[in-house]
């Protein structure tokens, strides 16, 4: 599985999900339920939200766990939460993407969660640190329980916990093939993004290289994040942090290395020379100019549905 180690970021989350993975409309009908942006604690808690979001009391649940790891919805004000400037970009009616068709809406979720961590430490971790050729569930127990304790020493998570946690990462990307109820038979929103398959039956495995879905802006939207987090006061990032780096797009998008430098080339005329490209005597870099990076970030979200 390879060696895993504690790293800044987000505390370790590995519930909340009520096991349903996310599926297409979940976080559009959040942004649905908002009065000017805010939406009142008691959206998912008042007897009308199983009416309201056509779904039964734990999908409620899930519905707003989902809408805080993928960065819908903030905490506060104290009853309530708080719509993001990217949520409105994308989910509101006159937004990029409203009905959640545009599988760049798929790939910024994803990033939420497998880049950051965002109340989805297993996400995170699975993406960032399991290195075998194929895994099974029961196969990424025993690591996963390893790097929670060096997260966090002093919590007690039970082993059923984390297996419902793997369970639920898998599916929201390689659904079952067979069993279950109707439900599980819905698409979910992470499984158009074909970044893990099913080998044979219970092994899985990730599809590397191009992806073809994933636009240059949602990349370089990634990237920035990523640089921030990996190495905010550097004017340089190195080609191998960006393609190898734990949380970097690389990585999380399981690109090989052709794919992350074809990426890397489009950069200059997609930033309008806010990051640029060099490859001089081996030594392969990519450049960003300070003056030009406020809402850098922003434009890259309107360039990845534009």
């Amino acid at each position: 599985m390879g060696k895993t180690k504690k790293t800044a970021g987000p505390s370790a989350h590995f519930s909340g999900h009520e096991t349903f993975p996310l599926r297409q409309m979940w976080l559009k009908k959040v942004v649905e339920q908002s009065l000017g942006h805010v939406v009142s604690k008691s959206t998912f808690a008042d007897e009308n939200a199983i009416a309201e979001f056509g779904v039964g009391k734990n999908m409620v649940a899930s519905i707003r766990h989902w809408a805080l790891a993928c960065n819908v919805i903030t905490e506060g004000p104290p009853d309530g939460y708080t719509v993001t400037a990217d949520a409105v970009a994308i989910f509101d009616d006159d937004g990029f993407d409203p009905y959640s068709e545009n599988p760049n809406t798929a790939w910024y979720a994803h990033w939420w969660l497998a880049g950051k961590g965002n109340r989805a430490t297993t996400w995170h971790w699975l993406f960032n640190h399991v290195t075998s050729p194929i895994f099974s569930r029961e196969e990424l127990e025993a690591p996963l329980a390893e790097y929670a304790r060096g997260l966090d020493a002093n919590r007690k998570l039970s082993p059923a916990t984390l297996s419902r946690d793997i369970e639920t990462c898998i599916r929201s990307y390689a659904p079952r093939l067979s069993g279950g109820t109707p439900e599980d038979y819905a698409e979910p929103m992470l499984a158009e993004l074909g970044l893990i398959y099913e080998e044979h039956r219970g092994h899985f495995a990730f599809r590397r290289g191009p992806k073809a879905t994933l636009s240059d802006g949602m990349f370089a939207y990634a990237l920035l994040d990523y640089w921030e987090k990996a190495a905010p006061g550097l004017s340089s990032l190195a080609f191998e942090s960006i393609a190898y780096g734990e949380g970097s797009p690389g990585r999380v998008f399981k690109l090989d290395e052709d794919s992350v430098a074809e990426r890397l080339f489009n950069l200059e005329a997609l930033t309008k020379s806010a990051l640029s490209w060099t490859d001089t005597a081996g030594l392969r870099q990519v450049h960003r100019k300070e003056e030009k990076i406020a809402g850098l970030s922003k434009a890259m979200i309107e360039r990845a549905y534009g």
